[in-house]
């Protein structure tokens, strides 16, 4: 079932509802007023037929052929009228008698002094009359024809009109509900036009403030994001091919160039030292990717818990010195830590080493001394970690693109590398809460900021 369907629907039963409670309200009223007028109506007949009674003396059989005369035309009110002894001093119709009264419903006036029943669909009220000191009780009856063909016509309308509402509510939803999705059907035609190929299309701004012209800038939104993050792939997707593709080369052409003829031990070293260099290359690449994949990972895939950065930092040192063990790294504490909480962040142990070492790497491979010091701070409820270096630096112009994967600035030429480590770092952190900057002066050195939120 669609929107549009659900929607009018919906609308028609609620509109239903509400009439038919209106509706039922309504006929109910007009049961009660004529049940009302009709009992009042028998009151006045029963007390004008006993004033003609008593006080005008009027005969008993004049009054009854007044009464029979009526009954051929009109539904005229049947009056009795007994004592409190239930002796019946007069009867419109004793030959008819509709009431058929018995000495409980005598009894049962005389202690509540007016009652009020249904016999069949006849109305009967029963009441005290006084007369010279003496109580008399009458009895009146009579059926409300006319009330109830009005009641039969006002029900017969009201389900004519009900019915008729409902159609015509339901046909008015229908085009009201076209018309107020109509927007939604524009959108879901342009959408259906928009693929991987054309994601430059964007969707028509709709005009307003409502949820509709929400929703188209929203997606428009969300195809720029996607539209960059295409671009960054393809982008990401053409680096990796010019990184795997330069090292592969240069085992071919080595390789190529050893076979083609003999060579003596040197050079066959030589040439497997180059093969051995280019490979590890492909390697440090291949985990570098495999690195910033992992970081990649939606949130609810990655382990986080309790981790001492400064436990984090002297693995990520020992790591680094294993590998190049000319490097000096120097870790300093700017302020005492009182207990681990101050110094522990909920985190990957795994990728933060590989942020730090990544930092420590760096500062040491472009720096002449291959020395970076790391100061911790912890104020408030941060802990701050300072990777400085005094190394070649980084030009003014260079420092917006360091964090973009794959880039390189001017100081490529003075060691290997591929692009991957500030952006995979800056990926981490990230990941973790934390903010990371860079601050460099060429020919100074680089200090990079790293801001946690301790536990």
């Amino acid at each position: 079932m669609t929107i549009r369907e659900r929607l009018s629907l919906l609308f028609t039963l609620l509109t239903a509802a509400i009439l038919m409670i209106f509706a039922a309200l309504v006929y109910y009223s007009a049961y009660q007023n004529r049940e009302t007028e009709f009992y009042n109506r028998l009151k006045k007949e029963g007390i004008t037929k006993a004033n003609l009674y008593f006080t005008a003396k009027v005969e008993a059989d004049i009054l009854q052929k007044i009464y029979k005369n009526n009954r051929e035309t009109i539904n005229e009110v049947e009056v009795a009228i007994y004592d409190t002894d239930f002796n019946l001093h007069y009867h419109d119709a004793l030959d008819i008698d509709l009431v058929k009264e018995n000495q409980q419903m005598m009894d049962e006036v005389k202690k509540r002094h007016q009652i009020r029943f249904y016999q069949g669909r006849w109305q009967v009220i029963g009441m005290l009359f006084p007369v010279e000191n003496k109580n008399y009780i009458i009895i009146a009856a009579a059926y409300d024809q006319y009330g109830y063909k009005k009641l039969d016509n006002l029900r017969n309308t009201i389900l004519i009109i009900f019915v008729c509402s409902i159609l015509f509510i339901y046909a008015a939803g229908r085009f009201f509900s076209k018309k107020a999705l109509l927007p939604v059907s524009v959108i879901v035609n342009k959408v259906k036009k928009i693929t991987a190929s054309n994601l430059d299309l964007r969707l028509s701004n709709i005009q307003g403030k409502d949820e509709l012209a929400e929703l188209s800038s929203t997606f428009n939104e969300m195809l720029d994001r996607l539209e960059k993050s295409f671009d960054a792939q393809k982008q990401f997707v053409s680096n990796i091919s010019h990184e795997l593709r330069t090292p592969l080369a240069s085992i071919i052409t080595e390789l190529e160039l050893s076979k083609n003829r003999e060579r003596s031990i040197a050079e066959y070293q030589e040439v497997i030292q180059n093969t051995l260099n280019d490979a590890q290359k492909l390697a440090r690449l291949a985990t570098s990717l495999l690195d910033f994949a992992k970081a990649s990972y939606d949130l609810s895939e990655i382990s986080f818990r309790e981790t001492r950065l400064d436990e984090v930092l002297l693995d990520a040192r020992h790591q680094v010195q294993r590998q190049n063990p000319t490097y000096l790294v120097d870790i300093l504490y700017e302020n005492e830590v009182e207990n681990d909480d101050e110094i522990s962040i909920n985190g990957n142990e795994y990728l933060l080493k590989v942020a730090f070492a990544n930092l420590i790497e760096n500062a040491c491979k472009f720096s002449d001394n291959q020395k970076c010091t790391v100061s911790i701070s912890v104020q408030n409820q941060h802990i701050r970690l300072y990777f400085v270096d005094e190394g070649i630096g980084i030009a003014d112009e260079e420092l917006s693109q360091i964090f973009t994967p794959f880039f390189r600035g001017k100081n490529k030429k003075y060691t290997n590398g591929n692009g991957i480590g500030l952006s995979l770092t800056q990926k981490i952190v990230k990941l973790h809460n934390g903010e990371i900057s860079v601050a460099s002066t060429v020919g100074e050195g680089t200090t990079f900021k790293l801001s946690f939120s301790h536990l």
